[in-house]
């Protein structure tokens, strides 16, 4: 990985850090759900385009796979899986992934 791409992945995670900060005080006081929800789509957001960065080449390997599932347990560790079979399309693969 090329110097420019770490440090560019580096600040990523960071913003999402500081997102991830707002969002928990945010909470804290009860700040309004229309706001939360707008924090929690950016997050979904920057979330989405740090595992777009890891899996696509040239930085693809099974350590950006590793990474990536580092990130999504540390921002969303306590996602239940009943989340997931809720998307009927979703359930679906989880329903493959583990028959």
């Amino acid at each position: 990985m090329k110097k420019v791409e770490v440090l560019k992945l580096m600040d990523l995670v960071e913003d999402i850090k500081k997102l991830d900060e707002l969002i928990v005080a945010s909470r804290k006081k009860k700040t309004s759900d229309f706001v939360l929800n707008q924090y929690e789509a950016k997050k979904i957001k920057m979330v989405g385009s740090i595992i777009n960065e890891l899996a696509n080449p040239p930085i693809q390997s099974i350590e950006s796979y590793l990474l990536i599932k580092k990130i999504l347990n540390k921002y969303y560790p306590n996602m239940p899986e009943e989340e997931l079979m809720s998307d009927s399309d979703i359930g679906k693969i989880v329903a493959v992934i583990e028959g």
